[in-house]
């Protein structure tokens, strides 16, 4: 099959960064299914990975996101058969989805909507898994409305996850704040839900006093973990709590929040697959949800641009994009040429 490997840490504008090989077809564990990959859709996490590759490694294939139709199933799969339509985040322990064929555990997948283009379901898995996980799942808030009226600030609206978690939080009838700076990106937030806009290139308190709040209930941070740190102990509330799912790159003053008794939990959508953990069905489970909030119009796909075919020189495009910091909501590949 072909195939599109990262080979080591190099700018994805050197050719050697993302190259397309052939690989032989994956082997299938028990509950796994083999999807015909038709679209997928680009995450941080391919440009961190990629550059954490050392010179003279193993080349690794990557992508965590993606649509596709299964074409053959392991022994111990239920859910699945041949020509169901599928969508998935996968297993960063694993390889990834920039490829003709992908090998993906049954319980970490999901169905596609109804209707649904192959290029608008990539976009969902991995934004969406996180967006709840976080949300519901790490905040501990009511997805069907049962904290209505608290207030959630959102760090980094306009990206993937940020798009995904307005969505969700609105529906959630929160008050939802979110951050973004450039017109484009702070009127996509709006579009998407947020009851309010601040401009994270200014000072955050003054802008959520303006709007006659002191402090809100929850923050998600789904930008930059440390740029934040001491304004998110600012602004929470006492006995809020704070999600994030950037690692930190310096030590972090826990104590700051120690007074208010916040809690802070990290966000990673990997965990359940990576470790193989006794609710890694969860997640399957999620994505169906998600696929039917999307048939019902509740929740809509965030693929802001979709490039056509999958390739190599895709790739590296879409990788400088990424790493250029502007991307608004997703930006998916689909179709091999």
């Amino acid at each position: 099959m072909r195939a599109i490997v990262a080979r080591s840490g190099l700018p994805c504008s050197d050719p050697a960064a993302l190259e397309e090989v052939e690989l032989p077809l994956p082997d299938l564990r028990p509950h796994d299914l083999l999807v015909r990959v038709e679209a997928v859709a680009l995450n941080p996490v391919d440009t961190k990975v990629r550059a954490g590759l050392t010179s003279g490694g193993e080349a690794r294939v990557l992508g965590w996101d993606l649509a596709g139709v299964v074409e053959a199933v392991g022994p111990a799969v239920t859910r699945f058969q041949p020509g169901d339509r599928v969508m998935a985040a996968g297993d960063i322990s694993r390889p990834g989805a920039n490829a003709q064929w992908l090998a993906v555990d049954e319980r970490i997948s999901g169905r596609m909507p109804q209707g649904c283009p192959f290029a608008e379901a990539a976009a969902l898995p991995l934004t969406g898994l996180t967006a709840w996980e976080a949300l519901f799942e790490r905040l501990g808030l009511d997805p069907e409305g049962g904290d209505a009226g608290r207030s959630l600030l959102i760090l980094g609206g306009a990206g993937g996850v940020g798009s995904m978690a307005i969505q969700l939080a609105r529906r959630a009838g929160l008050v939802v704040i979110a951050t973004a700076s450039r017109p484009e990106s702070q009127a996509w937030v709006r579009e998407l839900g947020a009851h309010h806009v601040l401009d994270h290139q200014q000072p955050l308190p003054p802008q959520l006093a303006a709007l006659g709040m002191a402090q809100v209930d929850a923050i998600a941070n789904v930008s930059d973990t440390d740029a934040y740190w001491p304004v998110m102990a600012e602004l929470i509330a006492p006995q809020g709590s704070i999600v994030a799912i950037v690692g930190n790159r310096e030590p972090l003053d826990l104590n700051l929040l120690k007074s208010k008794s916040v809690r802070f939990c990290w966000e990673f959508m990997f965990t359940r697959p990576l470790y193989g953990t006794a609710d890694m069905g969860q997640q399957g489970a999620i994505l169906d949800r998600l696929a039917a909030l999307v048939e019902t119009g509740e929740l809509r796909s965030t693929a802001t641009a979709v490039w056509t075919p999958i390739s190599a020189e895709s790739l590296r495009r879409a990788h400088a994009q990424l790493e250029s910091g502007h991307t608004i909501g997703k930006l998916v590949l689909s179709g091999w040429d």
